[in-house]
């Protein structure tokens, strides 16, 4: 944890330093103006009443403009100055480190959507500095057990302890196989989140690509006990798409209903019109499955997330989810999970036409 988390959020001193600067800045305004109301009082005086005390201008016109100007220049320093300092301090505070910082939102029609804004965004940047973190210790799990079972498997043949067998052997293969798709795994994300995956986009029907996914999946289904139907409401819809990389995706929705989905239940693949003017094809793959809690929910496309929190079960990465959302937004479309405890859960994926 950050130390400056156990902190004041706003130092003393720091605010000092803020406060000087508009002090001198009121005050010259005011200064101007007390000048600027004794001129005209002195010539109100001077003009209408016939008076031209001077002493009159000198001991009263003073007491009223000080009243005056104090308590304007109170109010103006707690809707301008006093904001304008916590903004000012809460960037001294991140630039430090401390991303736990807030401006208390303040009673000003001019300033309470600012500083709503720049609290939205010091939470975006302490959730994606907590994500960071995390993705370092996930990838540290993900990596230490496929290595240690190597490390294992060798150093026991090695030592006599176990016979190069071809179970040992390829028990050793396989968990280099999933090292090798761990680590493909997250170069494809990390291309897609930077922008620089290549995409090779072509025309296709989407009823090839649906008959192309429940080919692959039906003998998996059928094994599993689970009803696999696909519907479309245009067989004759077309889309240009990178092909390989739509088949990557919904592949990996279809395998993640198959395995949370019980024996006896039913995925379904549908098409329709996607919404708005622009068009578009919305797809849906559809589960009876076990559900995903509401609290986790917002989480489903962060790495290396899983529904099964005690990860035993190896043969996922975790990044599938991730970068399906990648590589839809890299087609300028958009991806969402729906889902309730016990009844099933439903993504929705919406593509451009073009």
């Amino acid at each position: 944890m950050n130390s400056h988390r156990n902190g004041p959020p706003f130092s003393p001193r720091r605010r000092g330093r803020r406060f000087f600067p508009f002090a001198f800045f009121f005050f010259g305004i005011f200064s101007l103006f007390f000048g600027g109301m004794a001129a005209i009082l002195y010539w109100a005086f001077s003009e209408f009443s016939g008076i031209r005390n001077i002493w009159l201008l000198v001991c009263a016109a003073p007491v009223a403009v000080i009243l005056l100007a104090v308590f304007t220049m109170f109010t103006m320093y707690m809707r301008f100055g006093k904001p304008l300092g916590d903004i000012f301090n809460a960037i001294d505070s991140i630039s430090e480190g401390n991303l736990s910082v807030r401006v208390k939102e303040q009673k000003s029609d001019m300033f309470s959507e600012l500083i709503k804004r720049f609290n939205k965004m010091v939470e975006e940047l302490e959730r994606a500095e907590q994500q960071r973190r995390n993705l370092t210790a996930d990838i540290a799990h993900e990596l230490r057990t496929p290595l240690h079972i190597i490390q294992g498997n060798l150093e026991g043949i090695i030592d006599g302890v176990y016979e190069a067998t071809p179970e040992h052997i390829n028990n050793t293969l396989d968990e280099t196989t999933l090292l090798a798709r761990l680590v493909e795994d997250l170069q494809t994300l990390s291309l897609a989140e930077t922008g620089q995956l290549p995409l090779h986009p072509t025309r296709f029907l989407i009823a090839d690509l649906m008959h192309d996914l429940t080919s692959s999946f039906s003998a998996q289904a059928t094994s599993q006990g689970i009803q696999l139907t696909s519907n479309l409401a245009d067989p004759g819809q077309e889309i240009s798409a990178d092909y390989d990389r739509l088949n990557q995706v919904l592949s990996n929705l279809i395998s993640n209903a198959l395995r949370h989905t019980p024996e006896g239940g039913k995925i379904s693949i549908e098409t329709e019109s996607g919404p708005g003017e622009e068009g578009g094809v919305r797809i849906k793959v559809r589960d009876t499955g076990a559900g995903i809690a509401a609290d986790d929910l917002p989480f489903i496309f962060d790495r290396f997330w899983r529904g099964d929190r005690s990860r035993t079960n190896r043969s996922n990465s975790g990044l599938g989810l991730a970068i399906s959302k990648q590589l839809i937004l890299a087609h300028k479309g958009t991806i969402e999970g729906e889902s309730e405890v016990g009844k099933g859960t439903t993504f929705i994926v919406d593509l451009p036409l073009e």
